[in-house]
């Protein structure tokens, strides 16, 4: 055993094939080759190492790879996932082609949400984003239909009861508005299903527009328009995993080009 060796599923999961406990399992479940030989649990490889998984040999240099983040403005009408039985646009769709990786979401975005996502291709740093465990502010900006009074703020951040448990915004700050529409913006630390949403529909209001605009530390440049996407640089990818509480990945001499945005 050399100081360059790794955890087998430490290697899978920063190429962007799962998180570490699903490589675990896939290791588990026997679909994992290391040097033709069936790999087991506590196996650890070096750069050398020829990798198969679910049939597919893994690129030698993936594993040594920087991970890399990129930033997605996502439109109204787009879903997260890969491939959908109704032929709707995905997320996916317009972002940059990898070659032995893929793009991993943290987290999700409703159909008819619009704003911030964030792609690695580190499996391990999109589990721990998104675990309970990690508490990280979510900033939306939102625009209810109907009148919020006092009470109604007051309920949303002392909690209100959910159907899956308790739930409250962790800061609300007045964005104006006239008429029946009024802007909010809110702060939430977890990122369960319709949260947002529902939240202000315990109240009797309804959002009609909802844009998430930081994920932690991290914010939308203006330059990056609906649509587009940019990849962060080095130093902004360090301060995400710090974010999650992970250390960040050693410099590597293959150069990552920051700031690429596209309207594909």
């Amino acid at each position: 055993m050399s100081a360059e060796d790794e955890k087998l599923q430490k290697v899978l999961a920063r190429a962007g094939l799962g998180s570490r406990r699903e490589m675990e399992r896939a290791i588990s479940d026997g679909r994992v080759q290391v040097n033709g030989e069936l790999a087991t649990l506590g196996d650890r490889v070096d750069k050398a190492a020829r990798i198969v998984f679910d049939g597919r040999p893994l690129k030698s240099d993936t594993g040594s790879k920087r991970p890399r983040v990129l930033l997605y403005n996502k439109p109204e009408g787009e879903i997260c996932s890969r491939k959908d039985p109704e032929g709707r646009r995905s997320v996916f769709d317009r972002l940059p082609r990898l070659s032995g990786e893929r793009w991993i979401c943290v987290g999700r975005l409703d159909y008819n949400t619009t704003g911030l996502l964030l792609f690695t291709t580190d499996g391990d740093l999109a589990n721990k984003l998104m675990h309970p465990s990690t508490t990280i502010e979510r900033e939306y900006l939102c625009r209810v239909m109907g009148n919020a009074s006092e009470h109604n703020l007051q309920a949303l951040v002392d909690g209100v009861q959910l159907d899956d448990g308790v739930a409250r915004f962790t800061d609300i700050v007045d964005g104006g508005g006239e008429g029946i529409n009024h802007w909010y913006y809110v702060v939430i630390m977890e990122g369960r299903n319709r949260e947002v949403r529902r939240l202000w529909e315990s109240q009797g209001l309804q959002v009609n527009r909802l844009k998430r605009v930081r994920y932690g530390n991290v914010f939308i440049p203006s330059k990056v328009k609906v649509g587009m996407w940019t990849e962060l640089p080095e130093r902004e990818v360090d301060d995400v995993y710090v974010m999650a509480g992970l250390t960040p990945p050693e410099q590597s001499p293959a150069e990552v080009k920051p700031g690429r945005r596209s309207r594909r």
